[in-house]
């Protein structure tokens, strides 16, 4: 059972991220539309330039969270800049890919360098817990899957950031079992700066949902991402975090597979989705159109974009479960 520390610790990481997400995107909305740095809105009919790099009240917010969580565990401090260093590594990746766009193979070989922190720190345990088999010592080779595991953590959010508030409203189911399974193997610290990624995207989808007021752009989803990659490698719960992502890794790979490998959406000729005249949205039947899991969502016919990320949610929510369930029956990553 936690002490009265701990719960102060996780209470106080949540309520002032939350607090600082909310308050700073507003901000960070205003000073990009002012200076022309928007998008398109282009699953609507009306093609409205909305916001973009809202990503930025999001580091900031979890660099508040972070300190917070330092001044209230001390102990916490190696894992706790292990934890923002990997954030704001993936966060500046993605500010560059925002102004000026990254190649679709340079940017996975940048954001697995957001890893260093976590390396350099030495905050990580190369005794992982593997379900039916238990510990397995990988001294040698689990700095290498480190550097995989943020890589395919943070480009596999990036690619399910493609309609209004999928990015953020998944996330925050996924942060939300993380912490759950953290609290109860006893990973206070952890806890702390799950929580803190939990209320960063509760605050950021208010502004993010159906009818969008900002994007998070590359700068966001690459952050977030590398987030769920750093907790589950700091918590020891790398394949909690796997199970909860299913949904994610699942688009990632499908889509790469259909259009031949690592390609920047820009570059794809044919769009895995159609928008209607009556403002709903249903897959594309061409050839080449890459698969996705918008797409196969929509494989039963047209459907809203509101639905749309309705039935991502869903999804994340279901394999979210099965994470803490894996938790519960094979004690992985319990202390």
């Amino acid at each position: 059972m936690l002490d009265l520390i701990s719960i102060l610790s996780i209470a106080c990481a949540f309520t002032v991220t939350f607090l600082a997400t909310f308050i700073a995107t507003p901000f960070v909305a205003a000073i990009m539309k002012r200076h022309g740095i928007t998008g398109r809105d282009v699953h609507k009919r009306k093609k409205t330039e909305i916001p973009e790099m809202g990503g930025l009240a999001i580091l900031l917010s979890l660099t508040i969270g972070t300190v917070v969580t330092i001044v209230v565990l001390p102990n916490s401090l190696r894992q706790s800049v292990a934890f923002i260093g990997v954030v704001l590594i993936a966060g500046a990746i993605g500010i560059v890919d925002d102004l000026h766009p990254l190649g679709a193979r340079t940017k996975p070989i940048l954001t697995a360098l957001a890893c260093l922190p976590i390396l350099l720190l030495r905050t990580y345990n190369p005794f992982p817990v593997i379900p039916l088999i238990g510990s397995v010592r990988l001294t040698l080779l689990y700095p290498l899957l480190v550097l995989v595991a943020i890589a395919v953590t943070s480009n596999a959010v990036n690619m399910m950031d493609v309609m209004n508030g999928s990015m953020a409203g998944t996330v925050a189911i996924v942060a939300a079992a993380i912490t759950t399974v953290l609290i109860l193997s006893g990973e206070v610290s952890g806890a702390s700066l799950a929580a803190a990624l939990l209320a960063a995207m509760l605050a950021f989808y208010y502004f993010n949902r159906f009818p969008a007021k900002i994007f998070g752009g590359d700068t966001g989803s690459l952050a977030v991402g590398a987030a769920l990659g750093a907790l589950s490698i700091l918590g020891g719960i790398e394949t909690v975090v796997l199970v909860a992502l299913i949904p994610q890794i699942m688009n990632a790979f499908y889509g790469l597979a259909s259009v031949g490998g690592l390609r920047e959406r820009r570059e794809i000729l044919q769009r895995p989705v159609i928008l209607l005249r009556n403002g709903l949205i249903k897959a594309s039947p061409k050839k080449g159109a890459p698969v996705t899991l918008v797409r196969l969502i929509l494989a039963s016919g047209p459907l809203s974009e509101r639905d749309i990320v309705r039935g991502m949610m869903i999804l994340t929510a279901v394999s979210s479960m099965l994470a803490v369930l894996t938790y519960l029956l094979m004690g992985v990553g319990r202390v």
